[in-house]
């Protein structure tokens, strides 16, 4: 069944207090694809631009297609795939699963979609979820190639009548104001610079800093990455809040990492173009006055 299907046949109980899902329909046809031992995942991911290949890190995986999940939908974004990798991570062989590629409101999707896939997530069973993307570094110190640990966000939507929590609730027992002080989870973040640690990455591969999710996509004029710089944000990107918000509210601990892949265009100054007129003009008039005063004096003699 399609998005639009489900969202048509039901998008609210007869309260209209809950939004209705369809995930016992979702996490059937999952496990059907599953054996066993990766039914219940304890960890979650959601790879952003270009980072779908963690996959190669999972032993034992299952590729299940978002086509074939019901509640799903299907990324547009080049860079994104469209599939849950499920297996097994890392010496210890935990069983996590990831999102190959995210839904972005700015593709047209309700932040219902956006979100789907995190909540489905939480009712396989993880506990904890890892969110990575792609952001521009608003911050001179932040350089690309950084990975940034993030401990807070400026959600501009959030504050502009476009949170993705207005509207039906997806369960009564999720709180009705989200309290979002405690974000992003100490602990896993600490285990993000332990394991840096233990990888014997030079110090500056990873940093600290504070996410600013915008609706995209246009990329920031000069002005709105001047605004977001001094708002406190030291990366940009197009998505990762509302996941965190669902995460939240579906009681997971939360990390983000974001992958600084460019610098925001944000110049000291403006070229002034009234400047270059009135030097061009200057250009243009004085000779016209020198030779106008050269013959005047010629017509003296």
């Amino acid at each position: 069944m399609s998005v639009e299907a489900i969202m048509q046949v039901a998008p609210t109980n007869p309260g209209g207090h809950a939004l209705i899902l369809p995930f016992e329909a979702t996490v059937a046809a999952i496990a059907s694809f599953l054996p066993e031992k990766l039914q219940k995942p304890l960890v979650g991911i959601v790879c952003g631009s270009g980072l779908s290949g963690l996959v190669e890190s999972l032993r034992e995986v299952v590729v299940v297609p978002y086509e074939n999940i019901p509640g799903f939908a299907k990324s547009t974004v080049p860079g994104h795939k469209s599939a849950l990798a499920f297996g097994l991570l890392g010496t210890e062989g935990v069983p996590v699963v990831a999102m190959l590629g995210r839904f972005h409101f700015y593709e047209g999707h309700d932040f219902s979609v956006v979100m789907y896939p995190i909540r489905v997530m939480a009712r396989l069973g993880i506990k904890s979820i890892i969110i990575t993307n792609a952001a521009g570094s608003l911050n001179p110190r932040i350089p690309v190639g950084t990975i940034v640990v993030v401990h807070d966000h400026l959600g501009f939507p959030n504050l502009t009548g476009r949170n993705p929590l207005i509207g039906p609730q997806t369960s009564p027992f999720h709180p009705r104001f989200l309290p979002l002080s405690d974000a992003y989870c100490p602990t896993l973040r600490r285990r993000a610079f332990l394991a840096a640690h233990q990888l014997s990455l030079d110090n500056d591969a990873l940093a600290e800093g504070t996410y600013a999710w915008v609706s995209g996509p246009t990329y920031e004029t000069p002005a709105e990455g001047r605004l977001l710089r001094l708002a406190g944000a030291d990366v940009v990107g197009m998505s990762t809040v509302p996941e965190v918000l669902a995460a939240r509210e579906e009681g997971l601990n939360v990390m983000v990492l974001s992958l600084v892949t460019n610098f925001v265009v944000i110049p000291e100054g403006y070229r002034s173009l009234k400047e270059e007129v009135a030097a061009e003009v200057r250009i243009t008039i004085c000779p016209h006055f020198l030779d106008k005063a050269n013959s005047n004096v010629l017509n003296w003699y």
